[in-house]
């Protein structure tokens, strides 16, 4: 058991204990060993697909629901997908001055080796948060995937608003722990247990009949509204989004791409498992559940888009913008908990996680191409950030405006995009479920969000050269960070336009969500 144990969780043991030696790298003044800690960083989480690709495909299943973690078919999914995207973050960050102390868009100073330290710390938390099978280690995978990142928004860059961006995220995220530990506490006291498939069981054993949802105490219900408010600030959902326009705004670029995926992931992993455990080990959950859903996905839809129509700073556009992706995935959600159909409930949940891989592509892509995109402003580790700064930018390089292009067309859901499918994924299961409002206030929202999209390409292109010359040098183009964006935008092209690729993604989603069970657990063979 403790061989089967130590495999299955050697993805998390393994980035810890590269990210420990890299806080030690961090102790040497040696421009070389500042250098190094990004091709470690980056190796570690390409040894980590490699292993989890491997792992997957030559596993066996084990019966039994009663450890403390499982690796089943949702926790390979979610690693295999944190380790792809961590690969493009970390070219994302990638230090390019001679001295290895900056990046395009990002200047660590003498914390180089202990920001990437930090970066696979966060997603070694997403890794946990995927496989915890315990309320305990939930919450410390929950925090580990958010503490770190606390620590990368300060010192992304040495200017006061990414230190002031870094305090409030850290004050906030300190509550959103304190509910979270509060829900926990009232689930622990109403059911006697911390794991989470025995919660499920006892709360099964309420339900009146097969599809009809378990009958909670008040202490239990209660216990679910607070753990949903505190996944919700991980997630950035309305009204717990007020933080990111600040965080995003004042963390340098590459933090700002990691805080859109890395946390908003291991929030709705969370999620999904708190609503499984509600429902008994099913997807019937109380109706206060299932409105409240429907409403934070229409609220965040609504309420992110009008937000990012109003805003200068493309990065605060951009931030508002993850807090509308983030309603279009809690559609999903709502239409897994509305149906009583099995297929239309598998059918929401694969959207959601095609969804989730979907945005990490296109919104990195968005973000690349501002890292190599000059600003106006002569602040230390700032590429372009408003509309001035991008105006033109499309007519003199015009790769990178086809490059924001894409990322935006993606974002919209124009078809011959990924982000296309991705919505088509999310709004067919709510049609089939008869949510026709949802559908509605879904569509709507999206055609408002091409609204700003449209703009920042206009900009690119429409706009004329500002006759005053950037005060800014021009951005050079490190070729981790043209790496990182060609390959997010070809994969926002290929997964949109390629169908034998598109049809991959869609069928291991759809395995992952049809799986028997969503604790079923599935540990490593031992070689």
């Amino acid at each position: 058991m403790m061989n089967e144990l130590l495999m299955a969780m050697l993805p998390e043991i393994a980035l810890c204990g590269v990210a420990c030696f890299l806080f030690l790298l961090g102790t040497s003044t040696r421009t070389g060993a500042r250098k190094a800690s990004a091709l470690i960083a980056l190796l570690t989480l390409f040894a980590s697909f490699v292993y989890l690709f491997a792992a997957d495909t030559f596993s066996h299943t084990l019966t039994g629901a009663g450890q403390t973690v499982i690796v089943g078919p949702l926790a390979i999914y979610i690693k295999l997908l944190a380790s792809g995207v961590g690969c493009i973050l970390v070219l994302m960050a990638w230090p390019s001055s001679p001295d290895g102390q900056s990046g395009s868009a990002v200047s660590f100073g003498q914390e180089t080796s202990e920001f990437f330290g930090l970066m696979l710390l966060s997603i070694a938390g997403l890794f946990t948060v995927a496989s915890a099978n315990d309320m305990i280690l939930l919450f410390l995978g929950i925090e580990l995937a958010s503490i770190p990142t606390y620590i990368m928004v300060s010192v992304s860059r040495p200017l006061p608003v990414a230190q002031e961006a870094g305090v409030k995220y850290f004050f906030l995220g300190a509550m959103s722990a304190a509910v979270m530990l509060f829900g926990f506490s009232y689930l622990y006291g109403s059911t006697g247990e911390i794991n989470l498939s025995v919660i499920a069981q006892k709360l099964s054993a309420t339900r009146p009949g097969e599809t009809f949802a378990p009958v909670l105490t008040g202490w239990q219900t209660l216990a679910g509204l607070l753990l949903l408010a505190g996944f919700a600030f991980k997630i950035a959902a309305v009204p717990l989004h007020v933080y990111a326009g600040d965080v995003y705004q004042g963390a340098a670029t590459p933090v700002t791409a990691f805080l859109a995926f890395v946390p908003k992931a291991s929030g709705f992993v969370a999620v999904i498992k708190l609503l499984f455990v509600l429902g008994g080990g099913t997807w019937h959950v109380p109706p206060a559940f299932v409105q409240l859903l429907w409403v934070l996905a229409v609220l965040s839809m609504s309420f992110g888009n009008v937000l990012a129509l109003l805003q200068q700073n493309v990065k605060r556009v951009l931030a508002y913008s993850s807090v509308a992706h983030t309603g279009y995935m809690l559609v999903g959600l709502a239409t897994l908990l509305a149906s009583i159909n099995p297929k239309v409930q598998g059918d929401a949940l694969s959207g959601v996680l095609f969804y989730l891989a979907a945005y990490g592509l296109m919104n990195a892509g968005a973000f690349g191409v501002l890292m190599l995109l000059p600003s106006r402003e002569n602040k230390p580790a700032t590429t372009a950030e408003t509309f001035d700064d991008l105006a033109g930018q499309g007519r003199k390089h015009v790769a990178l405006g086809l490059a924001m292009a894409v990322s935006c067309f993606s974002l919209i859901g124009l078809p011959l995009t990924v982000g296309f499918f991705g919505k088509i994924l999310l709004i067919k299961p709510a049609l089939d479920a008869r949510l026709y409002w949802l559908v509605v206030i879904t569509m709507l929202n999206a055609a408002v969000s091409a609204a700003y999209y449209l703009r920042i390409i206009a900009a690119m292109f429409l706009r004329p050269l500002p006759e005053a010359p950037s005060l800014g040098e021009e951005v050079k183009a490190p070729a981790p960070v043209v790496l990182a964006v060609v390959v997010s935008v070809a994969g926002s092209l290929l997964l949109g336009t390629v169908f034998p690729l598109n049809q991959i993604l869609q069928t291991r989603t759809a395995n992952v969500a049809n799986a028997p069970g969503l604790m079923s657990s599935k540990v490593y063979r031992q070689n």
